[in-house]
């Protein structure tokens, strides 16, 4: 794997990043010491998520769901016992 010290990392940060982005990771050091790895991210492009609602039809939610435990909540607030 690629080393390289920090100073030559600032000045040539873009081609280095689309390289890690094609799968060439790399290790910057300082001083001789190795202080961080840079990798691709996982996945596809950066910014892509799940999507919401990807479960969908897999589990249900009650009707009730936002009055569950109402009265315990409102005894804690108040507190009784």
């Amino acid at each position: 794997m690629l080393t390289i010290n920090i100073h030559d990392a600032k000045t040539h940060l873009s081609r280095l990043v689309d390289q890690a982005a094609q799968g060439e990771a790399f290790v910057i050091a300082k001083a001789g010491k190795p202080m961080v790895k840079v990798v691709p991210l996982e996945g596809g492009e950066a910014g892509t998520g799940r999507r919401l609602g990807f479960m969908t039809g897999e589990i249900e939610v009650p009707d009730d769901f936002d009055q569950m435990g109402r009265e315990e909540i409102a005894r804690l607030f108040e507190g009784g016992n």
